[in-house]
Order: structure tokens, then C-alpha cells, then sequence
């Protein structure tokens, strides 16, 4: 990333999409009746919600939703598996590590479940095509599945547990990032690494059958571990976040399951997480209404591979494209008004490598209108150093509009024959408005699953996440997607 804004000054964020509300009025209680809670009483009320929490608990709606973020994130995972990312970490981790017996996902290799986490954090967010809480930017699941499956491989999960486990674990991320957003975001911290921990460590708490104080002090060891910085964006670094996040609340909740101690006011206290992390804190958002409003009910998925504050200009161009049969040569000059963050986010105007064009709208708009996609397959250092799409991308012009919403976006294109066409974009593809389907998810899985497995094994995985509330044996999830 190459530009951040001043807390004080950069634009605000109420809200990562400020349609959520709707979603809220019709499937969750609205934000704004949840009870304040004194400061003293946040890590404690939490744990014991968590502690007493069963699978039961969960409304239906949730538990869809939780299966739907399992989907995803194992077809990412799936997809990132070979990525240089992963192969790099494995090249200097298993050596160190040998004869470990915890799955990487779509790959022969295997290491001890810590280091396995790890690496299925960074298989899963390489191609920066995971599920994405849009009220914070938060991806979920990159964070607490690969801490849950790591488990799974050690002890009998039932697929009921897992999935329970994994909505708890998304749940506590996205309400402690609520309790902090924007203004931690702002710093500069990769909000995923950062909250990543205290979800991974509940997750796992609860398989490991954690009792309240146990959980208090995963949440404390959780705290005391975030890791990620936005300078790293289109760089290998930001998929470690989430990996460490994964292993890092893994290992919390193993330390607190064995009497390991720590503060038990770790979020709230004055030295705590989010008052050293954070120059604002809305603790209500942590402990209000819980088991009644679910944060999980907001999560998306990506059917682009690339920032989400993108995806409006990507759906303009790829549909201007269609409309018009567009080629290249066609197009003098490419005009989009975009939100601030595009600019603050994707700012980048000359990438070099595959993951910092994922950083750069010039280049993701140039490359959609180039190839009418902008998957995995356009974000490669081949097609970033392509000459015509370079030409395209310095055709490529933007304006910061503060009157739009974050999943608006407008794009004006102007034909070597006079011609000016446009397209406004309401509400990005994948939006909660415009969520992607359970068909279109699916096609998504099976695509990136290819990568690694046959068309055939493929399927049967898509069919065994799918099942995850039937598995007597979480761990076939994992024999489903080893290569």
C-alpha cells in the first residue's frame, strides 16, 4: 500500500457499507439497542457467553451462513495452495518441522498443527478472494479455520462442533473489530492479523472444552499477540497476518487449556488491547445482545480477487465491456469516480508483481476492461507487466467522490470515436444486497479447488463442507482436500 490517512483528518467509515442495516432490521437486532457494558465486565461477560454457548444456540439462519464461510474459505484455500507464498513458507518451514501430521490444504506436505495453521492462513488469503465482513474489512474465517481443522486432525470433532466453533469464533472478531473501527483500522493496523487471535483462540477454546476462566485467559494470550501492519499490502506479508493470527490463537487457547494465566480484563482494561490499540472503543458492540445479534449474518464473499472497495469499477467495466463489445483500442480514456478509500486503499499506480496490482485500480480497471474478469488469473507478475494492459492502465484516470457509497461506483469511458459510455453501480456484486448464491459459490469452489484436486475429488469436497453438520469426524473435510 502506498498512502494512509490521518486519523484525524482521512475519511470516515461509519460503517464499511452502510446497507447493512437493512439486513440487520430484518434478521438481527439494530446496533443501536444494544445495552452499554461497564469496561470491567467486557472479557468476562464475553467468556461466559462463549463458555455457555452450544450448537444448538444457533438459529438456522446463522449456521447456513457458517457453512457458506466454511464453502469459501476452503475453495481459497484450495486456490492459494500453490501460490509462491506457500510454497516459499513451506520450503523454510518444514525442514525445521518434519514428520508433522496436520494437513495443508491441496498440498503433499504436511507439518505440526501450529505451523500447519500457519500456512493454511496464508494458502487461504493469498489471492485475497475470502470472505470479508464489510462493516470492517475483517476476513473472518482466514484466521479461525485453519486453527480449527489443525485441531481436528489431533482429537475427534464432530462436524456440529466445528461449525459451532467457527460461527463463535468470526462472531468475537467482527464484534471486537466493531468495538475499535475505524480508528485502529486508520493506524495502520491490518485489522484482520489484529483481531485474528481472539477469534482463532475462542474457536479452539471451545473445542478444547475450555472453562470460563480458561477462556478468560485465551482471550488475554489472544490479546497479547496481534500481528499486522497495512504497509504490507501486495505484498507475501499480508496473507502471513491472518496465518499468524491462526497460529497465534491456537496457541492461546492450548496455553490457557494447560493453567497457562494472563489478565482477565485483556480487551477493556486501561493498558488493555483495545485502549493501547485504538484511540477510540465502543465496548457495547463486544458484549451487547449477544446470541441474539449475529455479526456472522453480514459476512460476503468475493467474486473478484482483489480489494472489495474495488469491486463497484470492476463491475462497471466488465459490464460496460459486454454491453459493447469493447476492445482495447477502442477506449482514449477511462474516468472513475470512486470512494475515498479506493484511492487510499488501491492507490497504486504503477505495480510491478500479481499482488500489488490486486493494490492498484488503474491496473484492475485496465485489466477487467482488457479480459472481462479479474480473478486469480488476472493478478499475475505476467499480466501485471503486460505491455497493452499497461497502455490501457495509463489510460486510466480517478476521481474521489466523498458522496458515494462504498460499494458505489461510477465509470465513464471515452471511445477513440467520440463516443462516451457510462455505467453507475449501486451495489457491488457480492454486497450484502447483492450477495453471491449458494450456485455461484459453488461454482467459485470448484474453479479454485482445480488448482490442487481432480474435477471429481473437487466435488466430493464442495459435498463434504457442504455436510459439515453431519460429519461424526470434522477431519474428513481435511482427507477431502489434501492433494
Amino acid at each position: 500500500m502506498t498512502s494512509q490517512s490521518n486519523p484525524a483528518t482521512g475519511p470516515s467509515r461509519r460503517g464499511f457499507f452502510r446497507g447493512t442495516a437493512a439486513l440487520y432490521a430484518a434478521g438481527t437486532a439494530v446496533q443501536g439497542q444494544s445495552q452499554s457494558t461497564a469496561p470491567g465486565d467486557v472479557t468476562r461477560t464475553l467468556a461466559r457467553y462463549l463458555v455457555a454457548s452450544k450448537p444448538g444456540d444457533l438459529p438456522e439462519n446463522v449456521r447456513r451462513e457458517g457453512v457458506r464461510t466454511l464453502v469459501n474459505w476452503v475453495g481459497c484455500a484450495l486456490g492459494g495452495s500453490r501460490e509462491a507464498a506457500v510454497s516459499n513458507a513451506l520450503a523454510a518451514l518444514t525442514p525445521l518441522y518434519p514428520g508433522g501430521k496436520t494437513t495443508i490444504l491441496g498440498r503433499r506436505e504436511k507439518l505440526d498443527p501450529l505451523h500447519g495453521a500457519l500456512l493454511n492462513g496464508i494458502s487461504s488469503h493469498v489471492l485475497d478472494f475470502d470472505d470479508t465482513h464489510l462493516k470492517t474489512v475483517i476476513h473472518p474465517a482466514a484466521p479461525v479455520a485453519p486453527a480449527l481443522l489443525a485441531l481436528a486432525e489431533q482429537q475427534k470433532v464432530t462436524g456440529a462442533q466445528l461449525l459451532h466453533a467457527l460461527v463463535l469464533g468470526c462472531e468475537v472478531e467482527c464484534r471486537i473489530g466493531n468495538a475499535v473501527y475505524p480508528a485502529h483500522y486508520d493506524i495502520g493496523w491490518h485489522i484482520t492479523g489484529s483481531v485474528g487471535p481472539f477469534g482463532a483462540a475462542v474457536a479452539a477454546g471451545k473445542i478444547l472444552g475450555l472453562n470460563e476462566e480458561q477462556m478468560r485467559w485465551a482471550l488475554g494470550l489472544a490479546a497479547s499477540q496481534p500481528v499486522g501492519l497495512r504497509e504490507m499490502f501486495g505484498s507475501m506479508t499480508k496473507s502471513f497476518h491472518p496465518g499468524r493470527a491462526a497460529q497465534n490463537g491456537l496457541t492461546a487457547a492450548l496455553l490457557a487449556a494447560h493453567g497457562f494465566t494472563s489478565s482477565e480484563q485483556a480487551l477493556e482494561a486501561k493498558r488493555g488491547w483495545a485502549r493501547v490499540l485504538s484511540t477510540t472503543q465502543k465496548f457495547e458492540e463486544i458484549t451487547g445482545q449477544l446470541g441474539q445479534r449475529f455479526e456472522l449474518l453480514l459476512n460476503t464473499y468475493k467474486p473478484f480477487a482483489c480489494g472489495i472497495v474495488t469491486h463497484p469499477t470492476i463491475d462497471g467495466c466488465i459490464e460496460l465491456r459486454a454491453a459493447h463489445n469493447l476492445k482495447p483500442e477502442q477506449i482514449e480514456r477511462v474516468d472513475l469516480d470512486v470512494h475515498p478509500l479506493v484511492e487510499e486503499l488501491t492507490g497504486k499506480q504503477a505495480p510491478a508483481a500479481g499482488l500489488e496490482g490486486k493494490f492498484s485500480i488503474y491496473y484492475i480497471a485496465a485489466v477487467a476492461l482488457m479480459t472481462g474478469a479479474a480473478g486469480p488469473g488476472q493478478f499475475t507478475d505476467k499480466l501485471v507487466r503486460d505491455s497493452a494492459v499497461n497502455v490501457l492502465r495509463e489510460k486510466v484516470h480517478i476521481t474521489v467522490d466523498k458522496s458515494l457509497r462504498e460499494d458505489q461506483g461510477r465509470v465513464s469511458i471515452r471511445l477513440t470515436d467520440g463516443r462516451i459510455l457510462t455505467r453507475n453501480i449501486e451495489h457491488a456484486v457480492g454486497s450484502v444486497e447483492k450477495p453471491m448464491t449458494d450456485t455461484a459459490l459453488d461454482a467459485k469452489f470448484l474453479e479454485l479447488a482445480a488448482v490442487a484436486l481432480s474435477p471429481a475429488r473437487a466435488r466430493k469436497a464442495l459435498d463434504v463442507c457442504r455436510r459439515v453438520e453431519s460429519l461424526t469426524d470434522a477431519a474428513a473435510i481435511t482427507k477431502a482436500t489434501a492433494a
